[in-house]
């Protein structure tokens, strides 16, 4: 039987690829924030402001640009003006996304000083569920504002002269869903979201404003891509598919990740999200041509990640336990990233710490999951400009006809051509690298039982002129284990990367089951 084969060519560019697609996401959810990033009580592991020493170690190694807060469901309950001050009168409130109690000893003043630590941009969702307008205009007058006016004044009061300056503020968090406090139809929340965007703008006009889409494939996305494209800069889509209800509980309905409970519907959820984003590209499209707009809306892709809500309930803070199949899921996740680094300029994965997160802590220590080496890898090494990747497909053996969720996906696939099928058992993206030295290739194998001896054909041609031929070694990052459900944890990292140099002959040798990114020196 043939193996596929992979066309790279250097001159074939894509866009660049923002580094704020490996952003994060911290929510008053579970363990992400105390216990996670926060623990003051731990002296033997935070600094002098609380803050976990290791937590922010491991998170600088993924290169973090951007962090999302406060969520998330979390955000549509949550009164901002509760944690700022002194801590002593943070009232403690009722929690209704994921029925517990917030102490409100973590806030806003503490996440601008955290994201300081890492070294990341904040980002605010705002509370349009429970919240109002003119709770949005003030939390964006305590973070931005030089002028002389009352929150403002009150920032300068807790401590903090100079304004944040935060650059990016989103209108809610899935406000299409109905675990969500504050539900609304597109249509209410369109023009809702329309007049908070118009007034935060006259108030600090710098700010990047994110609408709230659903999938990118649906009416949702239409309905409010039409009404508020004239005010914002970004539309934010989740993976979308109904999860099993369990417990008869709404918090179950979540429709934001792909899941986890078997190493296909694992490892070909991600499709669903590209489909999502070139639909979601064409709606912006047509809203920007319907309004006569000459401006850019990109796609703000800011919670997506592996989750199985069976094994990992959000009530119970959803703390997941990756396998390596998650971690191939994870990888395959930001392929699609970099395929879409035209649309895509912005992606938070969910979440950061403890709380289906690449990072699990415990009061001595942390260790990082399967997940985080995926993570690690892309962020170190897939920086520069997205390539246009050509894999051929010899056979239907090449690509996987099972069950999608949706099932529109499986629809899709077999009524397209091999070569442009989304559901091939090899998954790859590339990077030409910034100095135009290196290409890199990412290179997932979804097939749990098959290997392949892989191809890879450059064009015997140049580069802006230039004659350009592929080093005669390579540099492979392998992440690979024989048991797909190989876990790290406190006591052994069962995965991690392997790093090897081979002599470059012309195929690649890619495991079953493996995620790779090779390196290829142009000289």
């Amino acid at each position: 039987m043939p193996d596929p084969s992979i066309h790279v060519d250097p001159a074939r560019k894509i866009a660049p690829v923002d580094p704020r697609i490996y952003s994060g996401f911290t929510e008053h959810m579970g363990r992400c924030i105390y216990g996670g990033i926060y623990d003051p009580d731990n002296s033997a592991l935070v600094d002098e402001k609380g803050f976990r020493k290791d937590v922010l170690a491991a998170l600088k190694e993924l290169k973090v640009p951007v962090v999302r807060y406060p969520g998330g469901n979390f955000v549509s309950t949550y009164r901002w003006q509760d944690g700022i001050g002194p801590k002593h009168l943070r009232p403690r409130r009722p929690e209704l996304a994921w029925l517990t109690e917030e102490s409100n000893q973590f806030g806003t003043d503490e996440f601008m000083a955290w994201c300081k630590e890492l070294g990341a941009e904040p980002y605010i969702c705002l509370n349009m569920g429970t919240g109002t307008l003119e709770d949005a205009l003030a939390w964006l007058e305590y973070c931005n504002s030089s002028a002389t006016t009352h929150f403002a004044n009150l920032r300068r009061a807790n401590g903090h002269a100079e304004p944040y300056r935060v650059k990016y503020w989103s209108l809610g968090n899935e406000v299409w869903g109905p675990w969500q406090v504050g539900q609304m139809s597109a249509e209410d929340y369109a023009k809702r979201a329309f007049q908070w965007a118009k007034a935060m703008r006259l108030l600090d006009p710098t700010i990047q404003i994110i609408s709230c889409g659903e999938t990118g494939f649906s009416s949702w996305d239409w309905i409010t891509l039409k009404t508020l494209a004239p005010v914002v800069d970004y539309h934010s889509i989740h993976r979308g598919f109904s999860n099993r209800l369990h417990s008869f509980n709404l918090m179950a309905l979540r429709s934001v990740y792909t899941p986890s409970n078997n190493h296909e519907a694992t490892v070909m959820g991600p499709v669903a999200a590209e489909k999502g984003i070139e639909i979601s590209k064409s709606l912006i499209d047509l809203a920007l041509i319907e309004h006569g707009l000459d401006k850019e809306i990109t796609v703000c892709y800011d919670e997506w990640n592996v989750w199985d809500p069976i094994r990992a309930p959000g009530e119970k803070g959803a703390e997941m336990h990756y396998n390596f199949s998650d971690a191939l899921a994870v990888a395959s996740w930001l392929n699609v990233f970099i395929r879409k680094a035209d649309v895509v300029k912005f992606a938070c994965i969910a979440q950061s710490v403890n709380v289906l997160s690449p990072i699990i802590t415990s009061p001595t220590s942390l260790f990082k999951q399967t997940s985080y080496y995926s993570l690690h890898l892309f962020a170190n090494w897939m920086q520069g400009t997205s390539l246009s990747i050509h894999s051929t497909t010899e056979t239907d053996d090449d690509y996987y006809s099972g069950p999608t969720e949706p099932a529109f996906i499986a629809k899709l696939a077999g009524h397209s051509p091999s070569s442009l099928k989304l559901t091939k058992w090899i998954d790859v993206s590339g990077v030409l690298s910034e100095d135009g030295k290196q290409v890199r290739l990412a290179i997932v194998n979804r097939n749990a039982t098959r290997s392949y001896d892989l191809p890879v054909i450059f064009p015997a041609s140049s580069v802006h002129g230039a004659q350009f031929r592929v080093g005669t070694e390579i540099t492979v990052h392998e992440l690979w284990h024989p048991d797909l459900d190989a876990r790290n944890d406190f006591e052994e990292e069962k995965v991690n990367v392997q790093v090897r140099k081979q002599v470059w002959d012309g195929k690649l040798a890619v495991k079953e089951h493996s995620f790779q990114v090779v390196v290829f020196d142009l000289i």
